[in-house]
């Protein structure tokens, strides 16, 4: 592979600049990604691909370049942002109130059309189809599976590698690779309702209180993890959200809980979400609740298994075309994704991390011990003039090794 294919020539980092600015300062959350998602196509049409609109039934949108016969390539990134308020001061900090790109998905879909210009460009140097995707609603973990039913494969191409990267902590300019085997849990998201008797704050014997029985079921449910799970097996049970009543003088007749699990394996994820609902019930049961409790699951997703020798190969690529000092390991995470979706019926999956702490704010937490702003953090600000250059890198160097197969280097 020619290395140098991967350098990022100003013109092209300056398109992928501003999409990733206007997308920071108007995000969308997931389900209402209208204008990212056409500013997103608009690039990809630019750039030479055939668009397809509203695939997933919803923002879904899918570029096709082909580059005559070969290897199908697919990168994803996503669309949506985050009910969060942005704190971090920037002069292009999002201008929807309420309303954040928390989670770096505006500095993907940058990567993903910065990558998609540079691979237009040098056409000569590889064959095959290059897909690109925009993917709507990751955050609530719909849009992946979304996009595969609605025949995303049988309508572009099966794809012989699905390739994405995510945003994270990590110094600027650096990638981090998974070892062999899971990378992310699976997961499950629930709403439950706790149902009381309302009454007279001054008289709480005539009523049954839900907000006591929801916090002691908050409290209780902590045991799944602390007591119910091996010390060695990774498990993450959070309760999120706890919503009861108005006023301080009125007992309201019902609680609403928002929790998630997380674990490694199917079977696990199954013992811990069984377990949640055996204690919510016996809660409301030892509060004698005038109705059984409701259990809505609200997302789901599967164990994010990238292929290990895919993972293995492409660790090598960014350590050649980035040098071994900027490309890391990263034990597994605790974090979910819907991405995993797309490993539909084998289809094979890469999937690394793309660091996004700058240099200053990584010297100021090592030395001082300040602590670096995470995704979904409200201060999260990626250091785009080291991360988006590096997110380009990282992704055409990938690219190209799969579309360069048999190829002369």
């Amino acid at each position: 592979m020619d290395t140098t294919a991967t350098d990022v020539p100003m013109e092209e980092l300056r398109s992928a600049l501003e999409l990733y600015l206007d997308l920071h300062t108007h995000p969308e959350l997931s389900g209402h990604e209208t204008r990212t998602a056409g500013r997103f196509a608009a690039l990809l049409e630019e750039h030479g691909c055939t668009v397809t609109r509203g695939v997933g039934g919803g923002a879904g949108v899918v570029g096709v370049l082909r580059n005559g016969p070969g290897p199908t390539v697919m990168l994803r990134a996503e669309l949506d942002a985050l009910p969060v308020t942005e704190r971090t001061g920037l002069r292009y900090a999002s201008t929807v109130p309420g309303v954040m790109h928390a989670c770096g998905h505006d500095l993907h879909l940058a990567a993903a059309a910065g990558a998609l210009a540079r691979l237009a460009r040098t056409r000569t140097a590889w064959r095959g189809t290059l897909l690109v995707v925009g993917q709507p609603a990751e955050e609530t973990l719909e849009g992946a599976r979304a996009m595969v039913a609605d025949g995303l494969y049988e309508r572009f191409g099966r794809p012989d590698l699905v390739l994405a990267q995510h945003a994270s902590s990590l110094p600027a300019g650096t990638v981090a690779h998974g070892g062999p085997g899971p990378l992310m849990p699976a997961s499950t998201a629930l709403e439950v309702v706790i149902h009381g008797r309302g009454g007279h704050g001054g008289a709480p014997h005539l009523s049954v209180d839900p907000v006591l029985t929801a916090a002691s079921t908050v409290v209780r449910l902590q045991s799944v993890v602390a007591r119910e799970t091996a010390p060695a097996v990774p498990v993450v049970l959070t309760v999120g959200a706890l919503r009861a009543g108005d006023r301080a003088n009125v007992i309201p007749d019902r609680a609403q809980l928002s929790l998630s699990t997380r674990a490694f394996d199917a079977a696990t994820l199954a013992r811990v979400d069984a377990a949640v609902e055996r204690i919510v019930r016996a809660e409301c049961a030892a509060s004698a609740c005038p109705a059984e409790p409701e259990f809505t699951v609200t997302a789901r997703s599967p164990v994010l298994v990238p292929d290990a020798a895919a993972t293995a190969a492409l660790r090598e690529v960014h350590e050649k075309v980035l040098g071994a000092h900027r490309v890391t390991l990263t034990p597994p995470l605790t974090a979910t994704e819907d991405f995993a979706a797309f490993g539909t019926d084998g289809v094979p999956l890469a999937y690394w991390l793309l660091g996004t702490t700058g240099a200053a704010r990584w010297r100021r937490a090592v030395e001082a011990g300040e602590p670096v702003p995470a995704n979904h953090a409200p201060e999260f600000a990626p250091d785009v003039r080291t991360a988006l250059p590096t997110g380009i890198t990282a992704l055409v160097a990938a690219a190209l090794h799969v579309l360069t197969a048999g190829e002369a280097a």
